[in-house]
């Protein structure tokens, strides 16, 4: 039978990283939209059970039997990264990416991937952020010599600090010229919060970005994939989705 991707049939996803919060929130978003997605397989660190609610369960080490997919979703750690994306780029799968804390090895590999598969890495999948991103950048080079932080908060469970986010605020920062500083709070089950101030003598102005719910994540990533299935090899940014 021909499994070749038609416009009316639903996208073939490989989770990575399937238990973790946005693995759990990936899965049980697409299964509302069957239409338009379908899980293949959930890959994660340890297997019990071989099938969960209809979907075929990995461990990780067994990556190489995971089914044919559109794309790959993947929402892990740092030391399982080098695995996802090899195997992406052996079996020419589109990666869509929110792992954060990657080395400057790992991010060498993943900007060389880009020659070979489509592969789209953004350490936060908000529409928002991409927004503030962009306005972050316009307010850089039009306030030269203004002081730039960067206040981050998240839940307590986050391990990498500052956040991906926030060094993805602090590119943009540098993009127009400044050299940002950054703080990390860590505190309850905050989702969320990203402020970037600009300050000088007399005034100042913020510009923040709070997430409530993790799920805007989760359908910022499934968009994503949608809209990186079938397009050719290249290294995509999220603001890219913003056209």
């Amino acid at each position: 039978m021909d499994e070749t991707l038609t416009p009316t049939s639903p996208l073939r996803l490989l989770i990575n990283g399937a238990n973790g919060r946005m693995g759990q929130a990936l899965q049980r978003l697409a299964a509302e939209q069957p239409e338009r997605f379908v899980v293949i397989g959930a890959v994660t660190r340890k297997v019990g059970q071989r099938v969960i609610d209809g979907v075929p369960q990995f461990a990780s080490a067994e990556l190489a039997g995971a089914p044919e997919c559109d794309v790959v979703i993947d929402f892990s750690l740092p030391e399982a990264f080098d695995a996802v994306l090899a195997h992406c780029v052996e079996h020419g799968r589109a990666l869509v990416s929110g792992t954060t804390g990657l080395s400057e090895s790992q991010r060498v590999a993943l900007d060389a991937a880009g020659a070979r598969i489509p592969v789209l890495w953004a350490s936060n999948f908000s529409l928002g952020v991409a927004v503030l991103a962009d306005l972050v950048e316009r307010a850089a080079r039009s306030l030269p010599g203004w002081d730039v932080d960067i206040v981050e908060q998240h839940h307590v469970r986050k391990l990498d600090a500052p956040s991906g986010t926030a060094l993805t605020l602090g590119d943009a920062a540098g993009q127009g010229g400044a050299v940002p500083r950054y703080a990390s709070l860590r505190a309850g089950d905050i989702v969320g919060e990203h402020t970037v101030q600009f300050a000088t003598f007399g005034e100042r102005i913020e510009l923040t970005h709070r997430a409530t719910n993790r799920d805007i994540f989760a359908r910022g990533a499934l968009h994503a994939a949608a809209w990186l299935a079938n397009r050719p090899p290249a290294r995509y940014r999220i603001g890219d989705l913003l056209g």
